[in-house]
């Protein structure tokens, strides 16, 4: 089966990572920029790249991207540039189009253009640090969904030794326990039995209202 195709446009420090990630994951990436010293840059990396303006509609349409899986803009400072480039895309008929916004304005502007996902890679960093910073006891943080997240927690002393149906924390809390990892190795349980006991090296990974989440952290604070 063929590898699926995508296209980064804009090779910033969000579109590098973005690209080189993908690639690590087995995809085939082709990068673009217009700047070729940033191309010649990554090539030992990204060898599958091309320097092109993608303001210019002939240059888009040199690129193979009706092939790709998705297209994905990185372009956020440039404002005129960012827009100029989903356009083309959206009129050469690219269907799946992510672009990345640098504000809610560039954002609403994106949305309108027909683009498939939006992203603010600054704003969800910010957002991240800050849940870190209100769950002190959490490893990671997740949005899900509005007002809800899944949050990455080391299991406390206190749930040590106990099942999950002991616990009851979808009653108690109105919160999931929808895997659990070993942290020393590795191994992680999807969706685990009720009978499962915790121990101290588990990781629970916990989906709930972010109140709900609040509510079980405070308790076992």
């Amino acid at each position: 089966m063929a590898r699926k195709q995508f296209t980064v446009i804009g090779m910033g420090q969000t579109g590098y990572y973005l690209a080189k990630h993908l690639n690590a994951l087995g995809y085939d990436v082709l990068t673009v920029d217009s700047n070729a010293e940033r191309i010649q840059e990554i090539s030992s990396e990204l060898s599958r790249s091309a320097v092109a303006d993608c303001t210019k509609r002939k240059m888009v349409a040199a690129l193979p991207v009706l092939e790709c899986e998705s297209v994905i803009v990185t372009v956020g400072k440039a404002l005129e540039n960012s827009l100029l480039i989903v356009l083309n895309l959206k009129e050469l008929g690219v269907k799946n189009v992510m672009a990345k916004a640098s504000s809610g304005s560039h954002a609403a502007i994106l949305a309108r253009l027909g683009v498939t996902e939006i992203f603010h890679p600054q704003k969800d960093m910010a957002i991240t640090v800050a849940e870190r910073l209100h769950r002190p006891q959490m490893l990671e943080y997740i949005p899900f969904m509005d007002g809800h997240s899944i949050v990455e927690w080391v299991c406390p002393d206190e749930l040590v030794g106990s099942t999950l149906v002991q616990l009851n924390l979808n009653q108690k809390f109105k919160v999931q326990v929808i895997a659990i990892k070993d942290a020393l190795t590795n191994e992680v349980t999807m969706v685990p039995l009720a009978e499962e006991a915790l121990q101290d090296t588990h990781i629970l990974y916990l989906l709930g209202a972010n109140e709900n989440l609040d509510k079980l952290m405070e308790k076992l604070d």
